[in-house]
């Protein structure tokens, strides 16, 4: 796409401003695309601020003395005074019809919390009278959420607590966004001229033309699809009217697809390969679509456009004409759907039936957009650093994931937590769970699609919950444990981050604001005070329930909590919401099964609003002396600090240190670095680093304490497998139980799963694994079911149970600690080892994938202070911990994260199986050298 240098936009914009101060009125018509009323046509901000406009289209010789115009960040308010204006006496719309006015707007657009899919900043417009004109804001999606105006002193108060509504367009450098026929779409900014067009992005062709140039059909000649389509990544026809014939495969009259899609007759049937020509087109029909169904014969006249990188035509005002004479019937491609931009390409818009082993790698929007991410394989897409080293490795990693995704989504384009709230959502259910790692199977054709720079497989029609028993094109396997694999030992040990369990919520509290269910509702907190859960007592009980049966499912003797409530910040005792939990899982167990490691008398003076914590079961385990919490180190100013506990199991003589952590999340860092460099660990990776090093030293102060060498590090660490914090631990001699002994993982983030929460063991401890578990119950599920979501629907999602309980998985371990009579060690572990040990990801994404994961990730930012940096001047400075915005997937539910993490075998300790043929293979070796060595065996017990 050719970039435009903003010196000619300036002179325009001038030109435009100074003559619409002196222009006379003039009785024009006004386009077909206008409004009756004045409104927003234009927003240009993908440049500097001295090419920045907002243009206004009205009755030419509309007076607009005393309008104001401004635009707001995506936090809602001006950036400064600068960003508002109020137009001069005199000031009236040129003959043009649009008026250019000069203001600064705020070039940044992401994805956040209060706005559907990316969203920058916004534009309004407000009358001399002081009414709102227009409230428009780049990006987001049509007919979704928008950004809400705050009640700043700098706009008008017309303009406060108004929602903008989202135009889904955002423009590249030197480009605008302009409103065409009804639709926002990119294209060279026009100050002071109507944009024109047909309602689809006017982007500029590719900088280099093909050595043979298409020639521009004559009117009313029927060009081929396949001659409209190229072979390149765009059109060589765009803006050209062309004629095309085709039979229609699929129709999206509802949904907000606007449109159906035709395929050349008699087409199909085979796979193309890369650089050649597509025979299916996307019919862009607001006005028609309802007028053709699926096997009709049709010739249609239109506009050629690419629109967000799919081709199609815009059908003119004749709409699709039927063909005396049906053309033959194409077939659906059967077979693996191939994988890569330029194969893809030679497919869009025709009808396939990917077969072969398809595995779903994302669920994260499928509650709200109807969209799940699949790949090729048996397995999900991996983290890069969970895999393999960060940097070039990571890098080429994710590059090749790039090209397996694609999206299978529900043809169409709104909001079932939003504006389509009434509408049932497809594909999830509680009984009939759609996780990531589930084998999918295709029944039916789908169509190849492009959209928001995703390769997309639509339903021939627009799939809700009310028609998938007829519409639905997939089954997905049901992959739901009940319960954690059994992992041997005579005790265990797991960690289990229970996202923002606070039992002060927010309805406790002064200034609290909370996010809403479909219903108005409250759910949890958003913001304005230190809670970071449930907003009130119902979602509170709702969480609880879950939580509860959760862990006494798991069922571990020792358990450490992330995220949980440090009720000393408000005031109470500093254990109070962790003996709420504990007596609500003793009351669902019948008993005294549970009790909680007291809090140590010394502590941080200055400690986040959620900790770490403790809890075991007596009858397992016994506490040795008190717990302790690192308190003399600089490396945790912007984390939790570890909390490390003693436990004995009575019968070995010897006791074993557990240390919890929550590290610093990915999602915000400053220093050095800590700045995200694109090597796949994201976000204060250096303050990571510094956390793992100090906690190998408090480690090694807690050994000492406890007259032991037998420690286990556990937690969220914020780290993959593969990152520089986690290569602390192995040259320090931990082993990562996770990496050697499942091939499971803990999270999802951005279509990926990988493992930021691990178990690690010191040398002196390896030999007692008898096993590991990591019982995915909560990251492969849809984030729809979670206790604060499951009402964003009609559809009701909320189920009883452990199954998307909090965001992250818990792990489990089993350890042998118990000496037999004789003194004997005990027998080797209990899962049976296998002929070949587990195969360990490969360096490069496999082609069979296996395995499953929101944002968050169940979402979003849970953790972190609110002294890290904010995006926007504008932003309250809290991490968003709350989770409830589906947009802002945040790595680990601290911070919104970065979404190249990963990890692979390397490190020091990277020879053990995962399967612990390795330890069986030891004792074999040592019975074959020494005949009768158990006593050898169990002098070197603790020796691996």
């Amino acid at each position: 796409m050719r970039l435009h240098t903003p010196v000619p936009v300036r002179a325009a914009l001038a030109t435009a401003v100074t003559a619409a101060v002196a222009v006379t009125p003039a009785l024009l018509p006004i386009s077909a695309q206008a409004a009756d009323t004045a409104e927003i046509s234009e927003i240009a901000y993908a440049g500097g601020n001295d090419t920045d406009f907002v243009e206004i289209v009205a009755e030419p010789g509309t007076d607009v003395s005393g309008w104001t115009v401004g635009t707001v960040t995506r936090g809602g308010s001006p950036q400064s005074g600068e960003h508002v204006t109020t137009l001069d006496d005199g000031t009236t719309v040129p003959d043009s019809g649009a008026l250019a006015v000069e203001v600064p707007i705020t070039n940044s657009v992401n994805s956040g919390d209060r706005a559907d899919g990316s969203y920058g900043s916004s534009a309004f417009v407000v009358d001399a009278d002081g009414a709102l004109v227009d409230f428009d804001q780049i990006g987001g999606v049509v007919g979704g959420q928008g950004v809400v105006a705050t009640t700043s002193g700098l706009m008008p108060e017309a303009v406060h607590g108004q929602e903008a509504t989202p135009t889904g367009a955002t423009a590249p450098a030197g480009q605008s966004i302009q409103l065409i026929d009804g639709a926002w779409v990119a294209g060279e900014p026009t100050p002071g001229e109507r944009p024109d067009g047909s309602g689809e992005p006017t982007e500029d062709p590719t900088e280099d033309p093909t050595d043979d140039p298409t020639d521009p059909p004559e009117p009313g000649e029927v060009t081929p699809i396949a001659d409209i389509q190229g072979t390149g990544a765009e059109s060589p026809l765009v803006g050209e009217t062309v004629t095309t014939e085709g039979v229609v495969t699929a129709v999206w009259s509802e949904g907000g697809l606007n449109g159906f899609a035709i395929q050349t007759g008699g087409s199909g049937g085979e796979a193309k390969a890369a650089g050649e020509a597509s025979d299916g087109l996307f019919v862009y029909a607001p006005n028609a679509a309802s007028s053709v169904a699926t096997g009709d014969s049709v010739q249609v006249s239109g506009r050629v456009s690419e629109y967000y990188g799919q081709t199609q035509i815009t059908v003119d005002s004749q709409g699709p004409v039927q063909l005396d004479e049906a053309l033959e019937a194409p077939t659906p491609i059967e077979g693996v759907f191939p994988e890569g931009d330029d194969v893809r390409e030679a497919h869009e818009s025709m009808l396939v039936l990917p077969t072969g082993d398809i595995t779903v790698t994302d669920n994260y929007g499928t509650n709200r957009y109807g969209e799940i991410s699949l790949v090729n394989g048996t397995e999900p897409l991996f983290q890069a650093t969970d895999v393999v080293a960060p940097g070039e490795p990571a890098q080429e990693y994710e590059a090749e994931n790039l090209q397996r995704e694609v999206v299978l989504d529900d043809g169409g384009s709104v909001d079932y937590t939003g504006s389509a709230s009434d509408v049932p959502v497809p594909y999830l259910s509680t009984d009939e769970p759609v996780r990531v790692g589930a084998a999918t199977t295709f029944t039916d054709p789908v169509v190849v699609g492009y959209g928001f720079d995703k390769w997309r497989l639509q339903p021939t029609t627009w799939l809700t919950g009310e028609n998938a028993a007829d519409e639905q094109p997939v089954e997905f396997a049901d992959t739901r444990e009940a319960a954690p694999q059994e992992v041997g030992g005579d005790i265990t040990v797991s960690s289990f981050n229970v996202l923002n369990y606070f039992t002060t919520t927010g309805e406790q509290l002064d200034g609290c604001t909370y996010y809403e269910d479909r219903e108005g509702n409250p759910t949890t907190v958003r913001g304005g005070c230190d809670a970071r859960g449930a907003y009130d007592a119902a979602n509170l009980e709702r969480q609880q329930a879950k939580i509860v049966d959760a862990i006494n499912t798991l069922d571990a003797s020792v358990v450490s909590l992330e995220e949980i409530e440090n009720s000393d910040a408000f005031g109470k005792d500093r254990d109070e919401s962790l003996s709420i939990l504990v007596d609500a899982l003793n009351a669902e167990a019948g008993g005294e099964r549970w009790a909680f490691a007291q809090s140590p008398d010394s502590l941080p003076a200055d400690e986040d609003v959620i900790r770490t914590a403790f809890i075991y079961q007596p009858d397992e385990v016994q506490p040795v002396g008190d717990s302790a919490v690192l308190t003399d180190s600089d490396a945790f100013g912007n984390a939790r600090e570890p909390l490390a506990q003693a436990f004995t199991t009575g019968e070995d003589e010897e006791p074993f240190v557990a240390i919890v952590n929550h590290f610093k999340s990915k999602g915000s860092g400053s220093g050095d670095g800590n700045v995200d460099n694109g090597d796949g660990q994201g976000n204060s990776n250096a303050d990571r680093v510094a956390q793992a090093q100090a906690l190998v030293d408090f480690a090694n102060e807690q050994k000492e304490a406890a007259s032991t060498d037998d420690v286990v590090l556990l937690g969220d660490f914020n780290s993959y497998t593969e990152e520089d914090p986690m290569q602390v631990f192995y040259e320090a001699g931990y082993t990562n139980v996770g990496k050697e002994f499942t091939d499971e993982q803990t999270y999802l983030f951005g279509a990926r799963v990988g493992s930021l929460d691990h178990v690690l063991t010191s040398e002196s401890l390896v030999e007692d694994v008898a096993g590991a578990d990591i019982w995915n119950i909560n990251s492969v599920e849809s984030i729809g079911l979670e206790y604060s979501r499951y009402n964003g629907n009609v559809t009701n999602l909320y189920a009883e149970g452990p199954f998307r309980s909090s965001d992250h998985d818990p792990l489990i371990m089993g350890l042998n600690r118990a000496a037999d009579d004789d003194g004997e060690p005990t027998e080797e572990p209990t899962q049976d080892p296998t002929d070949q040990p587990t195969e360990d990801p490969t360096g490069e994404p496999t082609d069979d994938p296996s395995q499953d994961p929101t944002d968050d990730p169940t979402g979003q930012p849970t953790d972190d202070p609110s002294t890290d940096p904010t995006a926007d001047p504008t932003d309250d400075g809290r991490d968003d911990d709350q989770g409830q915005d589906d947009d802002d997937q945040g790595e680990d539910n601290d911070d919104q994260g970065d979404n190249g993490q990963g990890g692979d075998d390397q490190g020091d300790n990277g020879d053990l199986p995962r399967t612990g043929t390795g330890l069986t293979a030891l004792v074999v070796g040592g019975g074959l050298l020494v005949v009768g060595a158990i006593a050898l065996l169990a002098a070197r017990r603790r020796a691996l």
